[in-house]
């Protein structure tokens, strides 16, 4: 049984992140899987790039913005939040796909495969699996629809399109090239959470398709709890303060919740001036080091970390996770700090409460709460039985995430498509 995993890139990006781990885990159980990717980022030969040059790869990205940019009267409000895959690449004549027995599509936007693109997949006569990482694939345009329902029925007047005053305005458009595609077309979509299977069995593209509910995999070999001390000296962290960690891929992103990470903290100070020097804040992503500008506690910026090492050294050096995010489906990074023993607090949006047990293995804060959020910071950092704290979280992961317990469910998966 051979397998192509589909992704715009190989290593940027939770979708990566987690198809690649897919990759690797059926690896081990006697699987040919391979990666096919927009962006190749090593040398891996079980990874193969699309072989575009530099210049091709960036107009098939800008022309799309264009469009979007053009159908929001040329401001670029949200440019980056919605995709109409008008541009991509015919995967069907590389080897790589022709030789696969099932294509498992993954995040596929931003240039890598159009709808057309699409079309010729969904017509190859090879069975089709698509992870669902975000929504899109059951909207219009967006990734994320947040308050707007509109997918449930047919996209218009998008709330993501600065002046969204037509009907059929550019996410009708594309929704209606969406329902072409997907008329008479067995994909099997897989969603990452329960929250995101939920979301999907409403939308009117999907109807009559399947859609399962099976989680991103987790090595636990490798993400697994290590000694806070040594992990602090190894990375220089204070070993006389309580740290809690924050990460996004870009740190200062809205949509990571920065904005009510800066409240939560100024929360705690204003409440207990002697946290100050208590706290620490350690911070890993892109532009971590702006977050001492405006966070009330010392800030300990790790920068952009892919690697796995270092990162188990970041999750169990600090007292918790702290994930702010208005926006998630099932976080890699909360998967990961679990794993390593470090409890989490999260908003109640998205899998994030699938994942946490509230007050069990961390907190779920009320959504958009800044109060809540420091209320759940305080309520792991003096906790009063923490290994026992840790040790559920460990657990939680062991049961849900655990390569063991997923692989299975994507084999069984694969065996009934053929």
């Amino acid at each position: 049984m051979k397998i192509l995993l589909v992704n715009t890139s190989e290593r940027t990006g939770g979708a990566a992140v987690a198809c690649k781990r897919l990759m690797e885990a059926l690896g081990k159980q006697g699987i040919d899987a391979r990666m096919l990717v927009r962006d190749k980022q090593s040398d891996l030969p079980e990874v193969t790039g699309l072989g575009l040059g530099r210049w091709s790869l960036l107009w098939k990205f800008v022309w799309e913005r264009i469009v979007i940019w053009k159908a929001n009267h040329f401001k670029k409000n949200n440019l980056f939040s919605v995709d109409i895959a008008n541009t991509g690449t015919d995967i069907t004549k590389y080897p790589a796909f022709q030789e696969a027995d099932i294509i498992h599509l993954h995040w596929i936007n931003q240039g890598m495969l159009s709808l057309k693109n699409l079309e010729h997949i969904f017509s190859s006569g090879k069975p089709v699996v698509w992870t669902m990482h975000d929504l899109w694939p059951a909207t219009g345009i967006c990734h994320h629809p947040r308050e707007c329902d509109h997918y449930e029925t047919h996209c218009h007047n998008c709330p993501l399109l600065l002046y969204h005053g037509s009907k059929h305005d550019l996410s009708y458009r594309t929704f209606e090239k969406k329902l072409k595609l997907m008329q008479g077309k067995p994909v099997t979509f897989v969603a990452c959470s329960q929250w995101l299977q939920g979301m999907a069995e409403k939308s009117a593209l999907l109807q009559g398709q399947h859609i399962h509910c099976i989680p991103n995999p987790l090595n636990l070999d490798i993400f697994k709890p290590k000694d806070r001390q040594g992990a602090r000296q190894r990375l220089s962290l204070p070993t006389d303060k309580k740290l809690l960690l924050f990460g996004a891929v870009k740190a200062t992103d809205k949509r990571k919740g920065i904005d009510y990470l800066i409240k939560a903290c100024k929360t705690l100070v204003k409440q207990d001036h002697a946290l100050k020097e208590q706290i620490g804040i350690v911070s890993f992503g892109m532009m971590s080091e702006g977050l001492r500008r405006v966070l009330p506690f010392e800030v300990y910026p790790q920068g952009y970390v892919t690697d796995d090492d270092t990162l188990t050294d970041i999750y169990s050096a600090v007292n918790a996770y702290v994930t702010p995010s208005l926006e998630e489906n099932l976080p890699n990074t909360i998967m990961e700090a679990m794993a390593c023993g470090t409890p989490c607090v999260g908003f109640n949006v998205g899998g994030i409460p699938e994942m946490i047990d509230h007050q069990v293995n961390g907190y779920v804060a009320d959504y958009k709460s800044a109060d809540d959020l420091a209320k759940g910071m305080l309520w792991i950092l003096n906790h009063k039985n923490i290994p026992e704290l840790r040790q559920q979280a460990v657990q939680k992961v062991q049961r849900c995430y655990e390569e063991g317990v997923v692989v299975p469910q994507f084999i069984q998966l694969y065996q009934n498509l053929l």
